[in-house]
């Protein structure tokens, strides 16, 4: 099974950017759809975006025109990066990745990012 550790999460000034990272290990990302999704205090975490093995990408409302998930496969890591974040957008960033063709998902501990002036 895969193993993912994310990192690069922090403080972020308003109107700044980040980039997540997500290492995994254990096993290749090739043959995972993989993600990102997030835990806001006291709310259900929800999904910001995707991206397949053919690097089809899908994008939550919240995340669309300020968000880019990549992957490289080769490094085995995932990465999200996102712009003009807001307090809203302060969460624990969770990497995840689901082997093609099932419902086996794995996911990582997640990265605390904070929005603040």
């Amino acid at each position: 099974q895969v193993q993912l550790v994310e990192s690069g999460g922090g403080l972020v000034q308003p109107g700044g950017s980040l980039k997540l990272s997500c290492a995994a290990s254990g096993d290749s990302l090739d043959r995972y759809e993989v993600g990102w999704s997030r835990r806001i205090p006291g709310k259900e975490r929800e999904l910001i975006a995707t991206l397949t093995t053919f690097h089809f990408e899908h994008y939550a409302q919240v995340a669309k025109g300020r968000a880019t998930i990549s992957r490289d496969n080769a490094k085995n890591m995932v990465f999200l990066q996102m712009n003009n974040l807001g307090p809203e957008d302060s969460a624990i960033y969770y990497c995840h990745a689901r082997i093609v063709g099932t419902s086996v998902s794995y996911w990582g501990q997640g990265t605390q990012v904070t929005v603040s002036s």
